[in-house]
């Protein structure tokens, strides 16, 4: 089928490739004209043939006006999907919107990350079944080969709030690994750390593509040395403890993951610091003065 991509960046350049490699035509347009098909939404507009899909990849921040951008040159009848990491609240009136013009909107949770090109990507689609009917032949075309790897989650919202949690829990796993890795890397007993990560990726119940990719890092840089442990969050890890709090859920696991990864944006942590301060008061333990 035909299909307009806009945004053609490390997810929606792949995704074209893969849609192209299936038989599908795919018109992309992007900010950036090395890679545009198009040289704007009007045109690529203009390129698609009614009733018309056009799928949305950009990042959250400027969905909205993208969204709201493109919607002037559609038409009734025509389909928008958001396949970016928008929060699961924002589907609904944006939904509310389009549909005052006859146009139909659904949300799409894409996780694959740079690997999708050659190995699928998993979606989790929110929307009307008559709208993910439509979309059938390329959600077939992105996702992995087999029975798993798609799922239609709910009405409007679901697709998002699916990945959501995903990400989630991806926070958890990650953190789990990474206190492992650096359990082993203390250890006065292993003198392999590589290796040991290496011997979990088969025949172990902690085999995961993350481990893969935790391997693969290490090959790169045995030591991570030329890394720093500065992380940053992209929203939907926050989003997932704010509706754990909402639904009264305990989610410890990736609460703790996600503050890990504040403290590790503070070069002097100002909590352990007063940390410091009462055990000294206390107890008179000896504190570390900065040079």
């Amino acid at each position: 089928m035909q299909l307009g991509l806009v945004g053609l960046g490390r997810m929606g350049g792949n995704m074209r490739g893969r849609l192209r490699t299936a038989g599908h035509e795919v018109i992309g347009y992007d900010r950036n004209p090395d890679v545009s098909d198009v040289a704007s939404l009007a045109d690529l507009v203009e390129r698609l043939a009614p009733p018309r899909a056009v799928w949305v990849m950009v990042p959250a921040a400027v969905t909205d006006a993208a969204i709201e951008e493109l919607a002037t040159h559609l038409a009734e009848g025509d389909l928008v999907i958001d396949g970016g990491n928008s929060r699961f609240s924002d589907d609904p009136p944006r939904a509310e919107r389009l549909g005052r013009q006859g146009i139909g909107y659904m949300d799409v949770g894409v996780s694959g990350g740079v690997w999708g090109l050659e190995n699928g990507y998993a979606l989790m689609v929110g929307g009307d079944a008559e709208h993910v009917a439509r979309l059938e032949p390329v959600f077939e075309a992105l996702k992995p080969q087999g029975q798993f790897g798609f799922v239609h989650a709910g009405p409007v919202g679901a697709g998002h709030y699916a990945k959501m949690v995903h990400n989630g829990i991806e926070y958890g796993l990650m953190h789990a690994y990474a206190e492992g890795y650096e359990l082993l890397t203390k250890s006065e007993i292993i003198t392999d750390v590589p290796g040991v990560i290496k011997s979990w990726r088969d025949g172990s119940v902690v085999e995961s593509w993350l481990l893969d990719l935790l391997d693969r890092a290490l090959d790169d840089d045995p030591d991570l040395a030329n890394l720093s442990g500065y992380t940053e969050d992209t929203g939907e890890g926050r989003w997932t403890v704010e509706e754990a709090i909402r639904l009264a859920v305990p989610m410890n696991v990736i609460a703790a993951s996600l503050f890990a990864r504040f403290v590790s944006r503070q070069d002097d942590s100002p909590a352990m610091k007063a940390v410091a301060a009462l055990r000294q008061q206390f107890g008179g333990h000896a504190v570390r003065k900065r040079p």
